[in-house]
């Protein structure tokens, strides 16, 4: 089975959100987790990140990756060399970006939001990963602020919204549900039959949105990791016993 991906039209540069097909990995993990601290085993692991880096056209050395808090923290990714091997990870941040040729960033999900910006005109690309507490602290928002710094003009961007847990399936309490929609609007929560549900892709795009980005520049793709096993971890639905998925963008313009 090959490796297959999401991508969106509008990012003019290479991506995409990995789904589970294409891997190595076994079990509650089959087949392309990319997730080295779930409990799969790190020699199949290793091998799947070889896999990626082969169906991205990338330099598996060029990667930058972040180990992940559920903050609002985003890095500039260092340089490398490129190769063979895979880096070690770039420090606790949930969002990374970079400007160099040929590099590529890449966060990881198992129902959390992945988010990936383009600047085309300062040629700068970043990924996001926001959970409900970095959507909470604007994390996307704080990745485009980053992008601004360095001369982008938050209209230009461009965000593609990936694969994540979606109202349907992500069940929260009263009291976050209310958090939500104080901050994001009534939108963001649906309640019925004595349940609330979150929409945290709609509150990422209108985090995107709040920060400049045109309506129109962000594309939400709508599946559901928790509906569908056979294409998606999740980390609710499998109880925390599950892989993880890369969403991946790279600097080539």
């Amino acid at each position: 089975m090959s490796t297959e991906f999401l991508t969106s039209t509008l990012l003019p540069v290479p991506h995409g959100f990995s789904t589970r097909a294409g891997g190595c990995s076994e079990g509650p993990f089959a087949s392309l987790n990319l997730g080295f601290s779930v409990g799969d085993e790190r020699a199949r692991v290793e091998e799947n990140h070889r896999r990626l880096a082969r169906a991205a056209a990338a330099d598996l050395g060029a990667l930058s990756r972040v180990s992940q808090v559920h903050g609002d923290r985003v890095l500039e990714a260092r340089g490398g060399e490129g190769g063979a091997e895979l880096r070690p990870t770039e420090g606790e941040a949930d969002g990374l970006w970079t400007q160099a040729p040929e590099r590529w960033v890449a966060v990881g999900t198992a129902d959390c939001v992945p988010v990936l910006v383009v600047d085309p005109d300062g040629r700068r690309v970043a990924a996001v990963h926001s959970g409900w507490r970095g959507t909470d602290a604007d994390i996307s928002a704080r990745a485009v602020e980053a992008l601004v710094a360095r001369g982008a003009r938050p209209e230009r961007l461009l965000a593609a919204v990936g694969p994540a847990i979606q109202a349907c399936c992500y069940e929260v309490s009263e009291e976050l549900g209310q958090r939500f929609r104080a901050r994001f609007g009534a939108e963001v929560v649906v309640a019925s039959a004595g349940q609330v549900r979150l929409d945290l892709t709609r509150a990422v795009r209108l985090s995107l949105e709040r920060a400049g980005l045109k309506p129109a520049h962000v594309d939400v793709l709508q599946a559901c990791t928790a509906c569908d096993p056979s294409r998606f971890f999740s980390h609710r639905r499998d109880a925390g016993r599950t892989g993880r998925h890369l969403s991946y963008v790279v600097h080539r313009f």
